[in-house]
């Protein structure tokens, strides 16, 4: 599969901005299994100053100011990306991933290696995520068994927290607690991702929020419309001696070619698309569109196939 990938971010200030100091995470990650054709990131009005980065996570990061009184800042990312699941996941280690118990993975936990030391660090607390209470390990114990598969126990939390928890959105903001969330049972696909991530670390196990998009297929017989698919997240777990496994618990499933991966992070702080400070007085509104399709063309360099 090849993706077109559009993301709009339009603020409109009712008494203008004189100053404003932005940093975004936009840019698809490239790995196996996902590799990014193009990428442009389009600023208006035009930055002052520009420039881009890896972060500590490896997500590219674009930091830009802007010294000039301004009532609208438009910044549109656009991507082109190739995915293809089945280069992402060997199958026969897979199987052999799936058969690290919790007991085996928190042993394995203990070593030395590069890996290893690099997953701890998504043992932590985090900004958004540091509400260990009784609740979320009660709820993480149900999955999560000694003897049982760290993929099985993962697997299944992510289907309990679908079944569990209601999608509803406007209801939880970015400064919405945890225990709120598990408290009402609702929210959005932030949420989700970061009650599993609370839950797996209760457990003393490594697990990771992913930032991205999700494909949103129009009923059969309709034509999809433009801007009306959404940034989206998930959880990845650590497996040792296999790797990062991700798991959407908004949609039941495995990510595989309808996801596009963005940026990983602790949680929801560390990979926001746009955040900054700006210098303004009044109020101030922000609208988003997204839009996420097969592109209409293949791939040059005829390594992946797309799908119209």
């Amino acid at each position: 599969m090849i993706f077109d990938l559009w993301h709009k971010t339009k603020y409109s200030y009712e008494n203008g901005a004189s100053f404003c100091h932005n940093i975004t995470t936009l840019k698809p990650k490239s790995f196996k299994g996902q590799t990014v054709l193009e990428y442009t990131l389009e600023i208006t009005p035009e930055p002052t100053d520009i420039s881009e980065r890896i972060d500590f996570f490896g997500n590219t990061v674009t930091r830009f100011f802007i010294q000039q009184n301004h009532e609208e800042l438009i910044v549109i990312a656009r991507s082109k990306v190739a995915r293809d699941f089945s280069l992402q996941i060997e199958d026969d280690n897979l199987i052999e991933g799936k058969k690290i118990t919790i007991e085996e993975a928190l042993k394995l936990l203990k070593g030395i290696e590069p890996e290893i030391i690099d997953a701890r660090q998504f043992v932590l607390t985090s900004p958004l995520i540091f509400d260990m209470s009784s609740e979320i390990k009660e709820y993480a114990l149900v999955s999560f068994k000694p003897e049982r598969s760290l993929y099985d126990a993962a697997y299944e939390l992510m289907q309990r927290i679908f079944t569990d928890f209601d999608f509803v959105a406007g209801f939880t903001n970015i400064a919405t607690p945890l225990k709120e969330v598990m408290k009402e049972k609702k929210g959005v696909c932030q949420d989700f991702a970061q009650i599993a991530i609370a839950c797996v670390r209760s457990m003393g196990l490594p697990a990771r929020y992913v930032s991205g998009y999700i494909e949103t297929l129009p009923p059969e017989g309709k034509e999809k419309l433009i801007g009306t698919d959404a940034s989206h997240a998930w959880f990845s777990v650590f497996i040792p001696t296999f790797g990062w496994v991700d798991f959407d618990p908004t949609n039941n499933q495995i990510p595989k070619n309808q996801h596009i991966v963005v940026a990983h992070g602790r949680d929801y702080y560390d990979v926001p698309p746009l955040k900054g400070v700006i210098y303004s007085t009044g109020k101030n509104t922000m609208d988003i569109s997204v839009d996420l399709r097969p592109a209409k063309f293949n791939n040059p360099l005829g390594q992946f196939q797309s799908q119209s």
